[in-house]
């Protein structure tokens, strides 16, 4: 109890840090630009996943030929991601109605964020078992996380449906990704509509709870 209370202190003391950690997601995007510029073939969006980045040797892996130079900056980037996914939830969830839903949905996006740190410590050429089962964490439970936080949040309308939209496409897609029908997106094409939805979201989020802390205080600072 005086851990929550004391996390609950340090949030309205420092209410930008939350959101600052989730904006801070957009190294991911960043980072894999980097990787896949650097990526010895040519690296498609299309027929390569996310985890090629990420791969540790040269060679076929899944019936691609993968290459990865900057390996070790893109699985850093998934442990920096996993851990803003978990720190952030943790912080962000004081600022809301602390009712079961809410603590349900900030739950799976925190643990999304573990399993987001599993697929970096374990690239897909290791221990696949872990990279996979690290990899379902985010794909399902922080988009399901998506759907319970659109329904339990007080946030206004257009940011309700966003927030749902996310997580249902996201779950939709990721049907599809598990099941092998890539349509005419391809392995990669399909697996980037369940993954950088969830991505995208956690900075539109956190901007808007940025904006809203900012005017509170340019507001509350006006004689």
């Amino acid at each position: 109890m005086r851990k929550i209370k004391a996390i609950k202190t340090f949030t309205d003391r420092y209410p930008l840090i939350g959101p600052g950690i989730w904006i801070l997601s957009i190294q991911y995007f960043i980072v894999q630009i980097i990787a896949a510029r650097a990526f010895r073939t040519t690296y498609s969006l299309r027929f390569n996943t996310i985890s090629d980045l990420g791969n540790s040797i040269c060679g076929n892996y899944s019936g691609r030929y993968v290459c990865s130079p900057k390996h070790n900056l893109m699985n850093a980037s998934l442990i920096l991601l996993g851990i803003t996914m978990a720190s952030g939830s943790l912080l962000i969830y004081q600022e809301f109605k602390r009712d079961r839903a809410t603590l349900i949905g900030f739950s799976f996006m925190a643990v999304a964020g573990l399993g987001t740190m599993m697929v970096g410590l374990f690239p897909e050429n290791t221990i696949s078992l872990l990279h996979t089962f690290g990899a379902s964490l985010p794909f399902f439970l922080g988009n399901v996380g998506l759907v319970i936080l659109s329904v339990s949040l007080t946030i206004p309308i257009l940011l309700r449906y966003y927030t749902f939209l996310t997580g249902i496409i996201a779950l939709l897609a990721l049907v599809f990704f598990y099941t092998g029908h890539y349509l005419s997106l391809g392995i990669g094409g399909m697996e980037r509509i369940v993954a950088y939805p969830q991505t995208l979201w956690l900075i539109v989020f956190a901007v808007y709870i940025s904006s809203n802390h900012i005017m509170k205080s340019s507001t509350s600072a006006k004689p």
